[in-house]
C-alpha cells in the first residue's frame, strides 16, 4: 500500500508560510473520524497522487506511527502552475464497501477502425463501481477488440470487472463506440466568366486627340477665350 507522511498543523498556521516551506495544508475525515487539520509535503503527494489517483487507498502515517487508511476524496490545484495546494482524505471503514469511479483503460485493437477505416470514440473515461476498500482496483481494463462493426458499442454491462467489484451505474451505458470518418469534399471554386465582367473605355481615357495632332480644348474653353481681331 502507498504511504503518505502527515503531520499536525495548527489551523491558526499561515497557508502561504507553510507552503514555502515545501509542505502544504490537508485535512483527514471520516464517517467515525473527525476532521483533522495536517500538513504534508507537497512533493512527496505528487508522487503519491500520480500513483494513486483518487481511487486507490493510501495509507497515512504520522510520526508517532498512528496509520490512517484513507481516500484522495479532492484536491485543490493552482491554476497558473498546476501544483497542488491542498487535499482532502477520507479515512474508511475496511468493512465498508465503498461507491468510486475508477479510470477506464482501454487496451487492444478494434477491427472497425484497422480494417474499415473507423473512429474509436470513447464515451466514458471512468466507471462506477461499488467494493469493499481491498478489493477496489485501480483501473478497469476495456478490451475493445469487440468493436468489429461501425455499429459496434462497448456497454457498461460488457465490461469486464474483478472478482467482488459490482457495476452500480446504468447497465446499458455507452463506454466505447465506432464513428464513421467523413470524407471531406474539395470545394470547386467556378472559373469567372470573362464575357460577363463589363470593361469600362471611360476609365483613364485620354484626352481625344484632333487632326493636326492637339489636344480638343476643354468644355468652355470657347467661351473663355477673346476673338482675334481682324486683318484689315
Amino acid at each position: 500500500m502507498i504511504t503518505l507522511h502527515i503531520e499536525p498543523r495548527e489551523k491558526a498556521q499561515k497557508l502561504d508560510t507553510l507552503r514555502q516551506t515545501g509542505k502544504m495544508p490537508a485535512v483527514f475525515y471520516g464517517r467515525k473520524e473527525k476532521a483533522t487539520s495536517v500538513a504534508v509535503s507537497q512533493a512527496e503527494f505528487t508522487k503519491v497522487y500520480k500513483k494513486a489517483g483518487d481511487s486507490s487507498i493510501i495509507e497515512l502515517k504520522d510520526a508517532k506511527g498512528a496509520e490512517h487508511q484513507a481516500l484522495i476524496k479532492e484536491v485543490d490545484v493552482h491554476p497558473l502552475t498546476g501544483d497542488f495546494r491542498h487535499a482532502d482524505f477520507y479515512v474508511i471503514e475496511k468493512d465498508k464497501k465503498l461507491q468510486i469511479e475508477v479510470p477506464m483503460h482501454f487496451v487492444g485493437i478494434a477491427p472497425a477502425v484497422k480494417d474499415f477505416g473507423g473512429i474509436l470514440v470513447k464515451v466514458q473515461h471512468a466507471l462506477k463501481i461499488e467494493a469493499l476498500p481491498k478489493d477496489l482496483p485501480q483501473a478497469v481494463e476495456v478490451n475493445i477488440g469487440s468493436l468489429a462493426t461501425l455499429d459496434s458499442q462497448i456497454l457498461a454491462k460488457d465490461v469486464v470487472l474483478p472478482a467482488n467489484v459490482v457495476l452500480v451505474q446504468r447497465a446499458e451505458d455507452v463506454v466505447a463506440s465506432i464513428a464513421k470518418a467523413v470524407e471531406e469534399k474539395e470545394e470547386v471554386v467556378a472559373a469567372p466568366d470573362l464575357a460577363a465582367i463589363e470593361i469600362s473605355d471611360k476609365k483613364g481615357k485620354k484626352p481625344e486627340e484632333g487632326a493636326d495632332g492637339a489636344a480638343a480644348a476643354p468644355a468652355g474653353g470657347a467661351k473663355d477665350a477673346k476673338a482675334a481681331p481682324a486683318k484689315k
